[in-house]
């Protein structure tokens, strides 16, 4: 296959999971927030934020099994069939999520947005495909651009809904089905069908025995697993309550919430596609600088006024993404050996438990206040800048990982 187009494939494939999974961000916190009554916010006499909180962590729980488990099956069944089966399944996914809206319905709402985030969580498996097809400083720069396709998803997904939601509440979660349909044909066409594996294991075996948390046992990636939870507990925080902030503090709509997170995730996007280049600094300390400057960004939005708060929003996005654009590659390189999928699974689910972690916390803390949860996001992400620095000086001269014989 020429190399050009599987990386198209690859993030066109990024790009439109990844507006699915970006949609609810701008529709659900005034749906929970705005003081109207529905059957969404009223389930069961809840607190309101504290439906919001479930709503925000039931995606990411499926992503999280998904991500730990579509890597390790890609590298057993094959990226190609893995990626049809995700990308179809999440369009069946986002059509479920549309009904549940229509008749109101918060346990089918809960079910969709856990069973379209479980197959989402395929990015790993797109990741992957990069890391078994390309080597050196074309891996780091296309390592790159699936980021960039992934920023551009979030980009693009509160785009579609803050344009499209006035037209029908469900109709940006009919655009999303589409586009995945879309994307798996892309797959069908772009990747070559491949060798059936030898291996006789069934795929539960694989779940069972395969998983990324598999990796754990190894020293390096258990302080990875660390660094990477505490990174992401704060980068979710973030995503997941400054569009709540945004309502309750600066009265912003569904609209206002989609133009400022576009104007965030295009200067990611941007920053993503001159990323990866060379450089004369190791990677975790680049990592770790970027990693400090999040942390900046997320406590000056739990402690500036609007105006500043504003300016952290769409600036977070170069920091982040810089930091996306590093330590994947750095993670292919050093323990690409133990298998690309399982890794890259690896860094997926933390970033999914950081979401259920965040969300589950958010819910207690913003009945509070919510500035309190991105005081404590932004402690975590400046304990992972912290960290970082200490984690080079340790494995300096290190040997790569490679597996047990």
């Amino acid at each position: 296959m020429h190399i050009r187009l599987l990386i198209a494939a690859a993030c066109l494939l990024g790009l439109f999971s990844t507006i699915g999974a970006s949609l609810p961000y701008p529709i659900l916190p005034p749906l929970f927030a705005s003081g109207a009554s529905n059957g969404l916010n009223t389930f069961l006499g809840l607190p309101p934020k504290l439906l919001f909180g479930l709503a925000l962590m039931i995606n990411p729980l499926g992503l999280l099994i998904g991500s730990a488990l579509m890597g390790p099956l890609s590298d057993r069944y094959g990226r190609r069939p893995v990626l049809l089966v995700t990308a179809l399944g999440a369009a069946l996914g986002h059509i479920i999520t549309a009904l549940a809206l229509v008749i109101e319905s918060y346990p089918l709402f809960i079910a969709a947005r856990l069973f379209t985030g479980l197959l989402e969580g395929n990015g790993a498996v797109a990741r992957a495909l990069l890391a078994d097809r390309l080597e050196g400083a074309l891996r780091v720069r296309a390592m790159s651009w699936l980021n960039g396709a992934f920023y551009l998803g979030w980009l693009a997904g509160p785009l579609l809904a803050g344009a499209t939601v006035v037209l029908g509440l469900t109709v940006p979660f009919w655009i999303a089905a589409v586009a995945l349909v879309g994307a798996a044909l892309l797959v069908a066409v772009a990747l070559p069908r491949e060798a059936p594996s030898l291996a006789t294991t069934s795929w539960w075996q694989v779940a069972r025995n395969g998983h990324a948390l598999n990796l754990l046992r190894h020293t390096e990636l258990r302080m990875l697993f660390i660094v990477q939870l505490a990174f992401t507990c704060g980068v979710t925080a973030f995503y997941e309550f400054y569009p709540l902030w945004l309502v309750e503090v600066a009265g912003y709509g569904a609209r206002g919430i989609a133009w400022l997170t576009a104007a965030m995730c295009a200067l990611m996007t941007l920053t993503s596609l001159y990323a990866g280049g060379p450089s004369t600094q190791a990677p975790l300390r680049r990592a770790s600088w970027y990693a400090l400057a999040c942390a900046g960004a997320i406590a000056l939005v739990g402690l500036g006024n609007v105006w500043i708060a504003l300016a952290a929003i769409v600036l977070f996005g170069v920091p982040n993404a810089l930091y996306n654009a590093t330590v994947p590659a750095w993670c292919a390189e050093r323990f690409g050996a133990l298998g690309q999928g399982a890794v890259m699974g690896l860094l997926s689910t933390t970033f999914c438990l950081a979401n259920i972690l965040m969300a589950l916390a958010g819910s207690v803390l913003t009945l509070v206040d919510t500035r309190l949860i991105l005081l404590l996001g932004a402690a975590f992400t400046a304990w992972s800048a912290w960290r970082l620095q200490g984690w080079r000086a340790q494995m300096a001269g290190v040997a790569p990982v490679h597996p047990a014989r």
